[in-house]
C-alpha cells in the first residue's frame, strides 16, 4: 500500500519561512510527478508547485519567487521551501504524487495534509 506522509507545517509570522516534507512509501517503481497543493477555508484545492522526475517545475503565480519545490528521488521525498510567507498563504497543504508501479500502472495519491498558518 502506498502512503504519502507530510510534515513541517505549523504557525509562523508573516515574512518567515517553513519547509514542508513529504515521503512516499510502499511499492514504488517511480514517481513521475510530485506536487504540493493547498486549500484555504472556503476555497478549492489549488496547485502550488509540481516537479517532474527529470527536474522540470511549475509554480502558481502567487508563490513564484518565494517558494521552491525540490525532490530527493533516492528517498522518494518532495520538499517545499516557503519563504517570505504571507497571511494569504494560510491553508492546509497537501502532497500529491503520481506513482508508477512495477507493472507500469500510474496512480495518483494524496497525503493527509498539513496545516500552515501565517500570522500577520
Amino acid at each position: 500500500q502506498v502512503q504519502l506522509v507530510e510534515s513541517g507545517g505549523g504557525l509562523v509570522q508573516a515574512g518567515g519561512s517553513l519547509k514542508l516534507s513529504c515521503v512516499a512509501s510502499g511499492i514504488i517503481f517511480s514517481l513521475p510527478t510530485m506536487a504540493w497543493y493547498r486549500q484555504a477555508p472556503g476555497n478549492g484545492r489549488e496547485l502550488v508547485a509540481n516537479m517532474y522526475g527529470a527536474g522540470g517545475t511549475n509554480y502558481a503565480d502567487s508563490v513564484k519567487g518565494r517558494f521552491t519545490i525540490s525532490r530527493d528521488n533516492a528517498k522518494n521525498t518532495v520538499y517545499l521551501q516557503m519563504d517570505s510567507l504571507k497571511a494569504e498563504d494560510t491553508a492546509v497543504y497537501y502532497c500529491y504524487a503520481d506513482i508508477k508501479s512495477r507493472w507500469g500502472k500510474i496512480s495518483g495519491y494524496w497525503g493527509q495534509g498539513t496545516q500552515v498558518t501565517v500570522s500577520s
